[in-house]
């Protein structure tokens, strides 16, 4: 069984200076509750890994706005003007991966593998300070593994176990984040009983989770 707990208490999974992910596109299947948890309790200093930083009053931009992210790791920015004076700044490290080796990168961590070849960013400044190989003539850039410590996550529906299942565009990089982190936690909307989830419904197995929270803000 995963087991339940509060908010505030997958916050306290987080210290100062911890690598986290977050799922979700543009705030849609982010885990409010956990972010405004993590927000009230202040921890500073974090990397975040995630599709774009949403909107100043959304998902991890508050996080943001209330400058408690010193690097994010996103494939864009341009929803959240926050990042971008922050960015200007000097106050927060942006490193911009395009959305396809991102996603692509995390399902490698998550399938113990080192890396991926692409050749996504060959030829633009994607390419600097990177390996790169020629494979039956033509170039490709080794992209690394990507990883996390904490990763939360937002699914509709879980039974006790930590079967999940996920809701329409809820369905973007949260079951890849699932298998990419050392402590996955899932928020959710309805959890029901072991049994009560149709198994061709799941979306990613209870093996992947952790703990559970109950969502305290409904999408």
């Amino acid at each position: 069984m995963s087991k339940i707990i509060s908010p505030q208490e997958a916050a306290k999974l987080v210290q100062d200076g911890s690598t986290l992910m977050f799922g979700g596109f543009i705030g849609v299947g982010a885990p409010h509750s956990i972010i405004d948890a993590v927000v009230t309790q202040g921890t500073k200093n974090l990397t975040v890994i995630s599709n774009d930083t949403a909107t100043p009053d959304k998902g991890i931009g508050k996080l943001i706005v209330n400058k408690q992210i010193s690097h994010v790791i996103a494939s864009h920015i341009g929803t959240n003007k926050e990042t971008g004076l922050q960015m200007n700044n000097g106050d927060i490290k942006v490193t911009l991966v395009p959305q396809g080796t991102l996603a692509e990168r995390i399902r490698a961590y998550g399938c113990g593998l080192g890396g991926v070849l692409t050749p996504t960013g060959v030829g633009t400044p994607v390419e600097t300070g990177k390996q790169s190989l020629e494979l039956n003539g033509k170039k490709y850039l080794l992209e690394e593994a990507l990883g996390a410590e904490v990763v939360f996550l937002k699914a509709h529906k879980a039974d006790k176990k930590g079967n999940l299942v996920y809701r329409y565009m809820a369905r973007n990089f949260n079951p890849i984040m699932a298998m990419a982190g050392a402590i996955v936690v899932a928020e959710i909307d309805e959890i029901v009983e072991v049994g009560e989830i149709n198994p061709n419904e799941v979306m990613t197995p209870a093996i992947f989770i952790d703990y559970l929270v109950q969502s305290e803000v409904q999408e």
